[in-house]
């Protein structure tokens, strides 16, 4: 929230969305940010596609969005739980679709440009470091993503 706040002046005035730790966003909403952004963040635990269905994603078209970050593979006992018991009800190839590559091929293949994540499980602490560097270089100073992503490289 700090660095949203931060950052809010340099924001265009359609800025909008979900703070999830204030409610989960439906489906619906998923559905209408998605195909209405030209920029979407995604700042949350565990994985991104274990939020939106599957079913529906693929269908989806978002040549809108030129942008999507997602800060997500953060693990807490409780999102742990909470994965665990939504993986139950799902096949073994439906959970490897949630993994990072898949994400990026599939939002890539609905029309998402260019696509930011994690490969890995982090903290929420480094997420916000990513997330604050992200925000100064391709807001602050106006690099590119390829320039910022090189800088989070390093």
């Amino acid at each position: 929230k700090e660095i949203l706040e931060k950052y809010h002046d340099l924001f265009t005035l359609q800025w909008e969305g979900v703070i999830g730790n204030i409610r989960v966003p439906s489906q619906a909403e998923w559905e209408q940010l998605l195909t209405t952004c030209s920029a979407f963040l995604f700042y949350g635990m565990e994985r991104l596609m274990s939020q939106i269905l599957l079913n529906r994603l693929v269908a989806m078209n978002i040549p809108k969005c030129h942008l999507m970050i997602i800060l997500d593979l953060v693990r807490s006992k409780q999102s742990y739980r909470r994965i665990t018991n939504s993986d139950i009800h799902k096949s073994c190839l439906h959970i490897a679709i949630e993994r990072p590559k898949e994400t990026a091929m599939l939002l890539s293949l609905t029309g998402v440009r260019s696509i930011i994540a994690n490969q890995w499980y982090t903290t929420l602490q480094e997420n916000a470091e990513r997330l604050e560097i992200l925000f100064e270089n391709l807001l602050s100073v106006g690099r590119t993503t390829g320039q910022t992503v090189h800088i989070l490289q390093k």
